[in-house]
């Protein structure tokens, strides 16, 4: 069956940059994610390592190595990998001759739709918040570059504002800091929980606008000057990691206290963009360069992206909420095994479904449903063959 012209990217238009960052970007979400699922306690284990029990010197390395190096840099590579999705699909619908808006418009309302099936498996779900966001992009797709990231560092630079005023009103309401930063749910109730809220829109919303800015430079095709993104990786990595050192010894000197559980963040915070972009450096260097069998392989994640996201879900809350859930000995330690345990199969599952066919299957129903007509699915088999 042929693909329609106005259907799905064809292979030989894909931007194999793209597909490495972004499965390189999934992988990692993984390791604070998983944090999450063998934790249910709101978003306490991820903000504060005292929040639950550290059993070993192990266990704080793990910790302390996630809070500086992992904490909200991979979110944010994958945040600006949509963003420039989003660019990516206008551009390419438009070429084939569709109403490229309200294809997006419908496409994203459907992703909306799969963020909340999702999140009714684990709350912190984040397809709804891009898909919420991608309307603000949408409304802003024929801005400049420079506009799209200067509007997008102004909304990150919001939602750290945000998180100064949490700390206020926590500090003068004396409000509980259930399930934000000690063990425990949130309560819908409480007068954190919208400024929390606004502060994940507006992270995400920066983050996405900047991704669509840097696609359109060309940044992230991986075709300017080497000289240019090992400039980037230096200063931004320079800046960044520098920054999430010094949140986490503020938290840390502070005794994990209340009094900074959200000031302390803003330096992790302020990280991330620089942080972000020092990763998406490096990665692009590295798929500049001589191919190999992990590059194929990671770029396979990434084009089952996804596919990965929810699976990654499912397996975690089946494994390390359900079934390990009670267990004390499952600690940072052991989750650091089970991610490696996934990344594992990760690996090796997506290269071997994309052998066989074209799509990952979350890929797939999310293309049939956005062009409302039957995709093709299965590989084509390779010519002469009888198999």
């Amino acid at each position: 069956m042929a693909i329609h012209p106005s259907g799905p990217v064809q292979e030989p238009e894909r931007i194999v940059s793209l597909d490495l960052i972004r499965g390189v970007a999934v992988l990692g979400i993984l390791l604070m994610n998983a944090v999450s699922f063998r934790w249910d306690e709101g978003l306490a284990p991820l903000f504060n390592l005292n929040a639950v029990p550290q059993q070993t010197w192990f266990d704080w390395a793990v910790g302390i190595f996630g809070e500086i190096f992992i904490h909200q840099k991979f979110m944010g590579l994958f945040s600006m990998l949509f963003g420039a999705g989003i660019i990516l699909f206008i551009d390419r619908a438009s070429r084939r001759g569709r109403n490229a808006v309200r294809l997006n418009i419908w496409r994203n309302s459907l992703l909306l739709m799969i963020g909340s099936l999702h999140s009714l498996l684990w709350v912190g779900d984040v397809l709804m918040l891009y898909a919420g966001s991608s309307f603000v992009l949408i409304t802003l797709r024929k801005q400049p570059s420079w506009i799209l990231i200067s509007v997008g560092l102004i909304a990150f630079a919001l939602a750290a504002v945000c998180t100064v005023v949490m700390q206020y009103v926590a500090d003068m309401t004396s409000v509980s800091l259930t399930g934000f930063w000690t063990a425990g749910e949130i309560s819908n109730e409480s007068p954190l929980a919208l400024p929390l809220l606004l502060t994940f829109f507006l992270r995400g919303l920066g983050l996405m606008l900047i991704g669509a800015g840097l696609y359109r430079t060309g940044f992230m095709n991986g075709g300017l000057p080497t000289r240019t993104y090992r400039l980037t990786a230096i200063i931004g990595l320079a800046v960044g990691l520098p920054l999430s050192t010094a949140g986490f010894m503020v938290t840390a000197a502070n005794d994990y206290s209340q009094e900074v559980a959200f000031i302390g963040q803003i330096p992790n915070t302020l990280g991330t963009i620089p942080c972000a972009l020092g990763y998406m450096s490096l990665i692009i260097i590295w798929n500049n360069g001589t191919d190999n069998w992990l590059k194929q392989r990671l770029r396979a994640v990434g084009r089952m992206a996804l596919t990965n996201y929810l699976a990654q879900t499912v397996i975690g809350v089946v494994v390390l909420t359900s079934l390990l859930g009670d267990l004390h000995f499952v600690n940072r330690s052991a989750i650091l095994v089970f991610v490696l345990a996934v990344w594992a199969l990760q690996l090796w599952w997506s290269q071997a479904w994309l052998d066989r066919f074209l799509f990952g299957p979350s890929e797939w129903l999310w293309r049939v449903a956005t062009y409302r007509s039957r995709q093709p699915f299965r590989r084509p088999k390779p010519s002469g063959s009888t198999a």
